[in-house]
């Protein structure tokens, strides 16, 4: 168990395993498809699921992913003979829509108590992509923190401070520079000894350099950043690392990984979901109606229109997640015709004008 504790295991998961006093707990630490290195009381080893468990689990969300806790069994020292047979409940967890099947959700990561967003100063500093990490975070169940890298090729910090801290009211924001290792430590503060932290952001923006910085050593592979943000992005698998201080950190590929489903605007928007409710309409649009307090809040320079336009792309893409071509059609069409009561009403007075003429 000791070796466990050393991968984060609390009484969360310590109490779910009472459940099966036949079985060993782990924590999974990678993944090589349908193969899965796992962290147990004793070491490490590799793994696969049970026949059981693939002809129970229904959707792709059941199978284990990086930082998930299972139950296993060990029966021999044979390749196949250790078989995962239950994944314990999540506390937290990234996901997205899972290519090619409909309406299933895939998992990530888990179990992730801090969500270390990074963001590069460079030329291409972009909030609209920031406020959409903030999402994703708040939806995962992790604390959000924003680490600013590069910040040595910002010209004006204390403007962007100042924007970053806006639209991340709450977040911690911390400043990273290669040219200042001790900007590295700040982030030891938050990983503490048994505490899991997952660096997401745009491919080439230092996650992996972070990482290695805390670690002390090469762990990861890194590769340049372009001045618009995009670099080559080598990590192609996610996988669990113990630091030098304790702290575990799961690096994750970019964010390309995780679909725009998967985050939470309430938490993110909060200051234009609050807006919103002092509108006099209902459904107001905030494109002219009287009474917006959306619109007087733009007026009178308390919100950023920016912020606004984003917010209303983001909540487009999520209506649209998951769909196929045709059902985005239908959609498109109930959101146009929505004045007149949708789709359904244009059809039914189209029906009413061909039979009367």
């Amino acid at each position: 168990m000791n070796n466990l504790i050393k991968y984060g295991i609390n009484p969360f998961f310590t109490a779910q395993a009472l459940r099966y006093p036949e079985l060993s707990t782990a924590r999974v630490i990678s993944q090589y498809k349908d193969l899965y290195k796992i962290a147990t009381s004793e070491g490490e080893c590799m793994a696969e699921v049970s026949g059981k468990f693939r002809f129970q689990s229904r959707m792709l969300s059941d199978f284990p992913v990086v930082g998930d806790f299972i139950m296993y069994e060990d029966r021999g020292n044979n390749a196949g003979s250790v078989q995962i047979h239950n994944v314990l409940s999540r506390q937290s967890k990234f996901e997205r829509k899972a290519v090619g099947n409909n309406n299933q959700t895939q998992v990530i990561a888990a179990n992730i108590d801090i969500v270390f967003i990074c963001m590069s100063l460079n030329n291409d500093c972009n909030l609209s992509r920031l406020e959409r990490y903030l999402s994703t975070a708040w939806n995962s169940g992790g604390i959000p923190v924003v680490i600013l890298t590069k910040s040595d090729l910002c010209d004006d910090l204390s403007t962007v401070l100042s924007e970053v801290s806006t639209i991340a009211a709450g977040v911690d924001i911390l400043l990273t520079s290669s040219y200042d290792e001790e900007s590295y430590n700040k982030l030891l503060s938050y990983l503490k000894k048994g505490v899991t932290a997952s660096f997401i952001g745009s491919s080439g923006v230092g996650k992996s350099t972070l990482i290695n910085c805390l670690a002390d050593e090469e762990l990861l592979t890194t590769s340049y950043i372009r001045n618009d943000d995009k670099g080559r992005h080598t990590t192609t698998r996610r996988e669990l690392l113990v630091l030098p201080n304790g702290g575990i950190v799961i690096d994750t590929p970019g964010m390309r990984e995780l679909g725009i489903e998967s985050v939470d605007l309430s938490r993110s928007f909060a200051d234009i979901e609050a807006l919103i409710q002092e509108c006099k309409f209902n459904d107001c649009t905030h494109d002219g109606e009287p009474g917006c307090a959306v619109r007087k809040a733009i007026e009178c320079g308390e919100l950023d229109i920016r912020r606004l336009n984003n917010y209303r792309k983001l909540q487009k893409e999520a209506r649209y997640a998951g769909l196929n071509s045709k059902q985005i059609e239908v959609e498109k069409c109930n959101q146009m015709f929505s004045k007149v009561g949708g789709m359904k009403k244009v059809r039914k007075l189209q029906r009413q004008r061909k039979d009367y003429y």
